[in-house]
């Protein structure tokens, strides 16, 4: 298979290898001319994913879009906020409906709606997916055991995108809730800052746990209003990868969240990123849409005070404590 990995960040690269070491023709574009010749040069992406070397078969490296747009399956590894600009760029050079399978974890700003809602409406798409779940870069680019789900609604297509792209260290899943899958993608990040708040105060597992288990409860509410299917936010999209971003040193979302607690400025903490924590963004969106529907939301609005700097970790935690009583399944 031919197919290319737009995005060489820590995700987009390690995708990209994985990709060619299944033997798959593989193009992984770089925004920065400089960052290509030096990722063709190394073979490794020490700014995103030091120590992981890159094979020289099958994995071509290039800041020409137009040929990484060649193939007929295109990966978007960009962030969620940079998405719209990257499909207005490419659309010169799509001259054939194509396979798109999103790699981002967030939400269009623009309209708060899913990923793969925007591709469809700015790109001639023949079928478009959303690999998700618990995945960091950090892993999948030493060949660590992972499990994904690949979302869509063309099962054959996806059928065919599931065995090329499995590995005996890399399975997938597949499931037709697109929406679902992306939404998880999404809250998972934001529950992720609050779990970081939670333990950059001191508090420990209960805290965590609590936080993870009500922030599970948060997420279905919010795709359930959205007509996602509940089984989602119950698999590897959804608990799986809320529990990977919640507890994992490589968790960006997470450092974000560990810092605030600690009384980081949020303008200082995202300077000193080189990549990007997607639920920093999401957090506005969500909230956003959670109070037009009249979605209880309460760990999102605490962590969106929060990145607005109109309360403190303190205050919040008691605050989301002593809530009125209710019953669990609520």
């Amino acid at each position: 298979m031919r197919i290319s990995v737009v995005g060489a960040g820590g995700w987009g690269t390690a995708f990209a290898r994985l990709l060619a070491r299944r033997g798959h023709e593989v193009v992984l574009w770089a925004r920065n001319p400089d960052r290509a010749l030096e990722l063709d040069r190394l073979r490794e992406n020490r700014a995103y994913l030091p120590g992981v070397l890159l094979p020289r078969d099958g994995l071509r490296i290039t800041s020409s879009l137009e040929e990484a747009l060649a193939p007929q399956t295109v990966s978007l590894a960009v962030p969620s906020f940079a998405l719209s600009d990257i499909l207005r760029a490419a659309r010169p050079f799509l001259h054939e409906r194509k396979t798109f399978i999103n790699l981002a974890k967030g939400l269009d700003p623009e309209t708060g709606g899913t990923l793969s809602s925007r591709i469809t409406a700015d790109v001639p798409a023949r079928a478009v997916f959303a690999l998700s779940g618990p995945c960091h870069a950090e892993e999948v680019g030493r060949d660590m055991p992972t499990a994904v789900v690949l979302a869509g609604t063309d099962s054959e297509v996806g059928s065919a995108l599931q065995t090329d792209l499995s590995t005996p260290h890399f399975r997938v899943y597949l499931s037709d809730d697109l929406r679902g899958v992306e939404l998880c993608a999404a809250v998972k990040n934001v529950i992720a800052i609050a779990t970081g708040v939670s333990d950059g105060l001191g508090y420990g597992d209960n805290s965590r746990g609590a936080l993870i288990t009500r922030g599970l409860a948060e997420m279905t509410r919010f795709g359930r209003t959205f007509g996602a299917d509940e089984r989602t936010f119950y698999g590897l999209a959804g608990v799986g990868d809320l529990v990977a971003t919640c507890t994992s040193e490589h968790s960006r979302n997470r450092a974000v969240g560990l810092h605030l607690g600690r009384g980081g400025p949020l303008a200082e903490i995202l300077a000193g990123m080189q990549m990007v924590a997607e639920g920093v963004y999401a957090t506005r969106l969500v909230d956003r849409l959670a109070e037009e529907r009249g979605i209880d939301m309460p760990i999102t609005r605490a962590v969106l005070r929060l990145l607005d700097a109109t309360a403190e970790p303190l205050s919040l935690v008691e605050e989301i404590m002593t809530r009125a009583p209710k019953r669990e399944g609520d």
